[in-house]
């Protein structure tokens, strides 16, 4: 059984993009280890996908739902550890979800948690990442003061998604679909060593990837590191991702 870290703000991380994982990757018998600031008390999920983001439209799908239901009964995620608590010698692997609503600037621009992203880093043990969750590893820096993505292959939240969410729901929600001036993918390409290491996948307009069809869903793959765009890859990712924690080819 291994043992995985999921960080986590106390509020507005992504619904699908942390329930699947957990669903998937418990259901294989792993653990789960989850982790906040303070640590201590429940997080909470950004409460729009759970209700529909706007008209009913853009949440969290039913099934992501009824997982992250079953998660809130979860003693782990409950009781979550602090990140100055966390070492890198005690998990096996490191998943960084996403969220884009303002609660997640807590996780997404922690110094001490972006230093704990470099030192695990430096394991070679397998890390995962989706959406805005890319961003803690563009921002963790390694020894020679450039983010640990810098030369590696990745995905992130294509730029392209971000523009058309914004637009569908500024009027009525102003800036929630943009976390940071700077867009998601613009920050991670200034990350990279070259502008051919980011892939940014096909078009997708709403196709979303399930448990038995990952026709809709898109990951990157870079040795001991797997990426994806949104919560639509999330059942691939946690799949490839369970392969590297496993160790299997």
């Amino acid at each position: 059984m291994a043992a995985v870290l999921i960080p986590l703000p106390d509020n507005d991380f992504d619904v699908t993009e942390v329930a699947v994982p957990w669903r998937l990757i418990t259901n294989a018998g792993h653990r789960i280890v989850f982790a906040t600031e303070k640590g201590g008390s429940r997080p909470y999920a950004d409460p729009l996908l759970l209700t529909g983001v706007i008209f009913g439209a853009l949440g969290a799908e039913k099934e992501p739902k009824e997982f992250y239901s079953q998660m809130c009964e979860d003693d782990s995620f409950n009781n979550p550890v602090s990140w100055s608590k966390v070492r890198a010698e005690e998990f096996d692997g490191l998943l960084l979800p996403g969220g884009h609503a303002p609660g997640m600037r807590q996780y997404l621009g922690n110094a001490s948690l972006h230093q704990f992203i470099a030192d695990f880093w430096t394991t070679d043990r397998p890390v995962g990442a989706i959406c805005h969750g890319v961003l803690t590893l563009a921002r963790a820096k390694s020894s020679e003061g450039v983010s640990v993505l810098h030369g590696r292959r990745t995905t992130c939240l294509p730029k392209y998604m971000e523009m058309l969410a914004y637009s569908l729901t500024f009027w009525k929600l102003g800036k929630y679909y943009r976390t940071y001036p700077e867009y998601v993918e613009d920050e991670v390409r200034n990350a990279l060593a070259s502008p051919g290491d980011f892939c940014r996948g096909p078009v997708t307009l709403g196709k979303r990837g399930t448990r038995d069809d990952h026709s809709a869903a898109f990951v990157v793959e870079d040795g001991r590191y797997v990426s994806a765009r949104w919560p639509g890859d999330a059942y691939l990712l946690s799949e490839r991702f369970m392969v590297l924690l496993e160790g299997k080819p």
